[in-house]
């Protein structure tokens, strides 16, 4: 395509700063950015119509981690790198929440509850690591993190005691996303969708950017593309496909709060009167690692009936729409956040974590660049 010299002029000359993807990572870098450069020029880029990676299509949890899930990480990681590990995501939920306003995400602390199947012996070993687990973050929350509580919300199939934690909350995915990219707006930072970077090449003072359109140069570039990384740079990240359904609204529906099954793999809350439930990677990890946005009939049937057997095993419901989002894994659950040359930096591997540590990730993004 040929750009207009106007083209050419007012979006891709002189530009300081260029961000590869508008998810919450990248406009999270573009405002501290800015606020640490008033004057800079700052161009996102983003290849979809909507920041298409997981950013607009999560479930909305405002979590750190079930008992299970920590208990897990603490197989193949120090005890300190996990307590670290809950602090990013703790630290990175209340940023997210400073810079937007609890209004505006439709912040809602309904608790969050780990819920085990009868078949399943997972709920006796968290009874018995719960005081060490609750010990082992004393120092973070001041108070204990994980009690039990009776199976309220009369769920079928499962063991009759959760594993609850107060602390956890919900939000609206896509009201963060529009107060987000109206912030990121409002400072004048640009954001062009449906322009895809194909590659990139630094010399001493620039980067050339290669995209889908169009080739320019930029002083400094980030990548914050999370599962789709690998297309761009060579770090240990690994796309995560994530499949989700929801709903049509259920009249009465009493059932509020985040819940998490078989060690997090399964997950569902309830919005807008509604069921939204997504999970089942591990039943075909091979399968759902994977960058295409698709949906799978051996996970969309599972997700069914558990829909149907435990979590509305007497309420009659309709699905209404299923998608998919994208994450980015790796062998650690660490995030990789660092220069790539003189001005290529990198913010990704969020590990399924967005929205807890998205917006802390793009601080420290923004933060490597002098």
């Amino acid at each position: 395509m040929s750009l207009s010299y106007w083209e050419i002029k007012s979006w891709f000359t002189n530009i300081d700063v260029t961000i590869v993807g508008s998810g919450i990572v990248g406009l999270s870098c573009a405002l501290h950015l800015k606020e640490q450069h008033p004057k800079a020029k700052i161009l996102v880029l983003e290849k979809g119509m909507l920041p298409q990676g997981a950013s607009t299509k999560n479930a909305g949890f405002a979590c750190f981690g079930s008992l299970s899930e920590i208990l897990e990480d603490l197989k193949s990681h120090a005890e300190q790198d996990v307590f670290n590990l809950v602090k990013k995501r703790v630290d990175g939920l209340q940023l997210l929440r400073e810079t937007l306003g609890d209004q505006a995400i439709n912040y809602k602390n309904y608790g969050g509850y780990e819920l085990f199947l009868q078949e399943d012996d997972l709920l006796e070993t968290c009874l018995s690591q719960k005081e060490y687990l609750n010990n082992l973050l004393q120092p973070l929350f001041k108070k204990e993190v994980f009690s039990t509580k009776p199976n309220s919300f009369h769920f079928k199939n499962i063991k009759e005691t959760y594993i609850f934690n107060p602390f956890e909350g919900q939000i609206d995915t896509g009201s963060m996303m529009e107060a987000l990219l109206q912030k990121v707006q409002s400072k004048g930072i640009k954001i062009l969708n449906n322009i895809a970077v194909e590659s990139f090449s630094e010399d001493n003072n620039s980067v050339k950017v290669k995209t889908s359109s169009h080739e320019f140069s930029t002083s400094k570039l980030c990548i914050a593309t999370n599962g789709f990384a690998s297309q761009l740079i060579n770090e240990d990240v690994k796309p995560a496909r994530a499949q989700v359904l929801i709903t049509k609204p259920i009249k009465g529906l009493h059932i509020k709060g985040t819940f998490h099954l078989d060690k997090g793999y399964y997950y569902f809350r309830n919005i807008d009167n509604r069921i939204l439930f997504g999970g089942g990677r591990n039943l075909d990890f091979k399968g759902e690692t994977t960058t295409e946005f698709a949906q799978t009939e051996l996970i969309q049937n599972t997700l069914e009936n558990i829909l149907k057997t435990v979590i509305l095993p007497k309420i009659p419901f309709e699905i209404e729409h299923r998608w998919s989002g994208i994450m980015g894994l790796g062998n650690t659950k660490n995030t990789i956040v660092k220069p790539l040359g003189n001005n290529v930096y990198c913010g990704v591997k969020l590990g399924g974590m967005g929205i807890a540590i998205g917006s802390l990730v793009g601080q420290e993004l923004a933060q490597l660049i002098a």
